[in-house]
């Protein structure tokens, strides 16, 4: 009887979901909510921080910050953004951070140019975020988050039904760490691998040097406190990281002078 309801749950959990094929070979459930229903939610969440931070006044800042990013939306495969005006912000943060929404919205954190020291790695910060997008990894991640709730609220019932009350409750919390430790978040890391893969790829492509991404995370580290337990946290180890991003960058140089031969040479500050 477990089984039986537990495959209901899962069944009902993905419902109206669909697989696809990441950037890098991996199977991805996604579908849960429409594109249309993605850009609604990063358009409203673009709104709210908007409204939450003040933004730079810093003209030269902003137009720096708007040059990279129309340099690497203009080599978006087809589908994906091109040809579109993408909306950006520069927040008054301290935190060395950014961020990219569907529905072509871009935030970078003022903090971040104390990391990113130059356009090239700048490119590589917004690269990386303009990355989690076009592979599709928020669509994934809604559709994970509720396949795991559904799955939670059945074990839940079953527990109560069983044991009582406080049985229930205790389940569904357990059930939520358990999920964010070994379900969640786990899809979390192979998203950030993978967004770097794509927006290394990405810089290339826009004329940016892919060596620039391992200078970037070198600086994120000097400047970085302390962090989570890796399989408890949402990146990467950055040591590997710098790895993966300096091996991938020696194979990225000939479609960089490439993109430099065929005039692609942003000046962006």
């Amino acid at each position: 009887m477990r089984k039986l309801l537990l495959g209901l749950a899962i069944a009902a959990a993905t419902a109206g979901c669909a697989t696809m094929t990441s950037p890098t070979g991996r199977t991805q459930y996604v579908g849960a909510v429409s594109q249309a229903q993605l850009d609604q939610m990063g358009e409203q969440a673009f709104a709210e921080a908007k409204a939450k931070t003040p933004q730079s006044k810093d003209s030269k800042q902003v137009a720096y910050v708007r040059c990279v990013v129309d340099a690497l939306v203009r080599e978006l495969p087809a589908g994906s953004g091109q040809g579109t005006a993408w909306d950006t912000a520069v927040f008054v943060n301290d935190e060395p951070n950014a961020f990219a929404l569907p529905g072509g919205k871009v935030g970078v954190y003022t903090g971040i140019f104390k990391a990113a020291e130059n356009q090239d790695q700048l490119a590589a910060v917004i690269g990386h975020e303009i990355g989690h997008v076009i592979a599709h990894h928020h669509d994934e991640r809604i559709t994970r988050q509720l396949a795991a709730q559904g799955l939670l609220g059945v074990a839940g019932e079953m527990a109560g039904a069983r044991y009582g009350e406080g049985a229930a409750n205790t389940t569904t919390q357990l059930g939520g760490m358990a999920a964010q430790g070994f379900f969640l978040l786990p899809n979390s890391r192979a998203q950030e691998s993978e967004a770097d893969v794509v927006g290394q790829q990405l810089m290339a492509k826009a004329g940016f040097d892919p060596r620039a991404a391992v200078d970037l995370w070198q600086n994120m580290i000097g400047a970085g406190g302390s962090r989570p337990p890796q399989w408890l946290s949402t990146h990467p180890d950055p040591n590997a990281r710098i790895g993966e991003l300096g091996s991938r960058a020696n194979g990225l140089l000939p479609t960089y002078e490439q993109a430099r031969a065929a005039g692609r040479k942003p000046r962006c500050g």
